[in-house]
């Protein structure tokens, strides 16, 4: 069954210097007509579909869009030509201290999140202690969350991704922070989430990661799509070759 399916997205940022010039200035070039505005695409017609369990890969240089096409698929912004239809719920872990507040613990903050992502408190109760205890943090429940490492703040991020239920999951650089037994036990994760039916996408610089974990694959470039498909190994022994190239 199809759950995702982006159609000829693009996605246009508009900059100007509006804040070096102040506002008074703007309005006077505005009204002179004189006032200049740039415009890139950040995405530029995007398409592809994911089905039921399928777990994505999204490659690229820094700079390609990755981070901005998640924003769209994930509700955040939206394309400017193109249509992106989702099917169930959707939590996306963007940034790994995103609905996050320092000055909470640790305990308060996974309830936060948690409720940010719909879930009701009688869910949370039962999921607190395997999201804990999965993240290693048994010893840092009522701490500030803003006195935790990076790669303990990725590790509870992690948890409470892997430990609700959503239709759609999406993670961003996610399993690419934390220690190496932390990530081989994020990767047996991930494999079982795939088996239980959530739709993945993963965004990631680690090829091993997407080689491992990934059946389908999306490989973009400046904004525009190289390369779609579920020829996992091929496209990212092409992508391989193009950062030889490029050094």
């Amino acid at each position: 069954m199809e759950i995702l399916n982006v159609e000829n997205i693009s996605i246009k940022y508009i900059t100007g210097d509006l804040k070096s010039i102040g506002l008074k200035e703007y309005v006077l070039r505005k009204i002179k007509g004189n006032y200049i505005e740039n415009e890139f695409y950040a995405n530029k017609n995007i398409t592809f579909s994911l089905n039921q369990g399928d777990m994505l890969g999204i490659i690229g240089t820094n700079g390609a869009g990755k981070s901005t096409l998640l924003k769209a698929i994930s509700g955040i912004m939206l394309p400017c030509t193109g249509k992106i239809i989702r099917r169930g719920k959707i939590a996306a872990f963007l940034e790994l201290a995103s609905g996050f507040d320092g000055d909470l613990t640790v305990r308060e903050n996974t309830y936060l999140r948690g409720a940010l992502l719909g879930y009701t408190r009688f869910f949370m109760d039962q999921m607190y202690s395997n999201i804990i205890s999965f993240s290693e943090l048994e010893a840092f429940e009522d701490r500030p969350f803003k006195h935790l490492s990076s790669g303990m703040k990725s590790r509870l991020a992690f948890s409470i991704a892997s430990m609700i239920q959503p239709d759609i999951l999406i993670l961003d650089e996610v399993l690419s922070v934390g220690d190496g037994a932390f990530r081989i036990k994020s990767e047996a994760k991930m494999k079982e989430i795939i088996n239980s039916g959530t739709t993945t996408i993963f965004v990631s610089h680690s090829l091993q990661q997407i080689r491992t974990l990934c059946n389908k694959i999306l490989w973009l470039d400046k904004g525009k799509q190289i390369t779609f498909g579920s020829n996992v190994k091929e496209i990212c022994d092409n992508y391989q070759q193009f950062l030889i190239k490029k050094k």
